[in-house]
């Protein structure tokens, strides 16, 4: 899943979040203009899984390359972990708006470089400037939000930006699907993301900064002019010395932690027992989000469908909706649970069913693999000089034995019934052509099966299990379990070790599925999901309905133990 940060919002403040942006339509051009952000982010995230099925055909480099496959994927994630970074210092020093603006600049380069890259490089390069503008939308849209929306549906409007992510994954797999039939399919596909990119930066160019940012910078009476548009004039006072008392009190924190630079503050936060405690937790969760193998679901959808024995690139990217759509899903459920269930028990159910759905997919893919269809030495003959090199008559090959290959080999499969025995020929476009005009299906990437629908009831089991709890968890425990003076320190810290995790997992997935086998790849997923479960059942207390002095209170406590945690005592003052 996808990176950013999560506010809760309940029910209350949703209805009168819809009500407020009714009387007052600015509040909603603002909160959907810097919204846009999110949505930019979700579809870079989902269409990449669809554009790299053709980028594959029309590059053979890509095809012959697990690693470059992943490459392209993985370098917007690299690019997201510097641009967050560089968003976090362009925030505080050049403002809120400038940053989102830069980061729409970036998207659109980069969109239009994939658009018109001659050779895979290009892509790479094209997918580092789109990280970029995602890294730094991720850290700012969120912030822009909170601090230029009302108190009372500050939550509802950045849980917003959140479905908008995974809005803007669904959309991704229907813009893709639109552009099967199209010439420049993948081209098509990664810039159209341009667009929204361009729209952003002209409606942003009308909106005002952050009035807490001006207000930082001394910038007063803009601050306050801002602020007139957001209240009513009988709640304007009251919000200026709300203001006026929120930045005192945050300048007062940094002044405590004092200015000894980033790796200062890194030093005097660790030497903080609370603040220990709590990165465990924290940090945790986020590996722990990205090492269930969520990522590897979200980017390689199309392919993993394939895997399950579905050929066909169109057919891929239309079964991928199917994740899109629930992954969109459990974030609405999980706005519903995650204050009623609590934070730790909704990850710990959550891991168990993440657990259950990978042992299925272990299995079928385990028992698709043994049952895959034989490769016949005279089917095979029946193309001539198209035959795999490593192939001969006594070779007793079925399928998988076809794809895995030292020769770049695919497999044909038979008519009418792609169970019988079919041909393992050369890969090349002739071959491919050829198997297609005798009305088979030509396979690459996994082998026909009776065991494919199978597989994608089990992914959306999966994503079903993930989407509301680790999936959204992390993040709202992240924001709620370190002390304040410490609490931008930490959370960056958490949110870098997210990014990394997911550069991890999608730069290594496609390669651990050649090497080891998918079986044992989501095998491996299972293994690391139940680690975790033990993990976070030891590492992680509970923070449902706790103040901010009750969770620092509950970590300093001289026999604490996060699986026993009860709501502390806080001592008078």
């Amino acid at each position: 899943m996808v990176e950013g940060g999560i506010q809760k919002a309940d029910k209350a403040e949703f209805k009168e979040c819809l009500n407020l942006t009714w009387k007052q339509p600015y509040i909603l051009r603002l909160a959907f203009s810097a919204g846009i952000g999110g949505l930019l982010f979700g579809y870079d995230t989902g269409v990449i899984s669809g554009a790299l099925l053709y980028i594959r055909d029309d590059f053979k480099a890509v095809e012959k390359s697990t690693v470059l496959q992943e490459t392209i994927v993985s370098m917007a994630v690299a690019g997201a972990i510097i641009g967050a970074a560089l968003g976090g210092w362009m925030n505080d020093r050049f403002g809120r708006k400038l940053s989102i603006l830069i980061a729409d600049v970036l998207f659109f380069i980069g969109a239009i470089i994939m658009a018109a890259a001659p050779i895979p490089g290009i892509i790479i390069l094209g997918r580092i400037f789109v990280g970029l503008g995602v890294g730094m939308a991720s850290m700012t849209a969120p912030l822009y939000i909170s601090e230029a929306s009302p108190a009372r549906i500050r939550g509802a409007l950045v849980s917003m930006n959140g479905l908008l992510i995974t809005g803007g994954q669904f959309l991704s797999y229907l813009i893709n699907l639109a552009f099967t039939r199209t010439n420049g399919t993948w081209r098509w596909m990664l810039g159209v993301a341009g667009l929204p990119a361009l729209v952003q930066f002209l409606l942003m160019l009308s909106l005002p900064e952050s009035p807490r940012w001006l207000y930082r910078r001394d910038r007063k009476e803009e601050a306050e002019e801002i602020l007139r548009k957001i209240y009513p004039a009988e709640e304007l006072d009251n919000e200026i010395e709300a203001l006026r008392q929120s930045v005192e009190e945050e300048i007062a924190i940094e002044g405590a932690i004092g200015e000894d630079g980033f790796f200062g503050k890194i030093k005097k936060a660790l030497s903080n027992k609370v603040v220990r405690r709590g990165l465990a937790a924290g940090i945790l969760c986020q590996v722990a989000q990205q090492f269930v193998g969520i990522n590897s679901v979200m980017y390689y959808s199309p392919t993993i469908v394939q895997l399950a024995g579905f050929a066909s690139n169109s057919t891929a990217l239309a079964l991928s909706l199917i994740t899109s759509g629930l992954n969109a899903v459990g974030s609405i459920v999980s706005m519903f649970f995650v204050d009623r269930s609590g934070r730790r028990r909704l990850m710990l159910i959550s891991l168990v069913g993440i657990i259950v759905c990978l042992g299925l997919l272990t299995g079928i893919f385990y028992a698709a693999s043994t049952h895959s269809p034989l490769v016949s030495a005279d089917e095979t003959k029946f193309f001539g000089n198209a035959t795999c090199p490593d192939f001969t008559v006594t070779s007793k090959w079925k399928c998988v034995d076809c794809l895995k290959a030292a020769a770049e080999c695919g497999y044909c499969a038979s008519t009418p019934n792609k169970l019988q025995p079919g041909a393992c020929l050369v890969t090349t476009d002739f071959s491919k052509a050829t198997c297609h005009a005798n009305n088979r299906e030509w396979y690459t990437q996994g082998c026909p099966s009776n065991f494919g629908w199978l597989a994608l009831v089990a992914l959306g089991l999966y994503i079903i299990s993930y989407s509301p709890g680790m999936g959204t968890v992390p993040w709202i425990v992240n924001s709620e379990i370190y002390p304040l003076r410490f609490r931008g320190t930490c959370g960056g810290m958490a949110a870098v070790s997210n990014w990394v995790s997911n550069l991890a997992v999608s730069q290594s997935f496609l390669s651990m599925t050649e090497a080891l086998g998918t079986a044992a790849t989501f095998l491996f997923f299972g293994c690391v999901s139940l680690v975790a479960l033990v993990l976070i059942y030891f590492i992680v207390p509970e923070t449902k309905g706790l103040q901010f002095e009750e969770v620092e209170s509950m970590l300093e406590e001289k026999g604490y133990k996060a699986w026993k945690t009860k709501r502390p005592s806080l001592s008078p003052a």
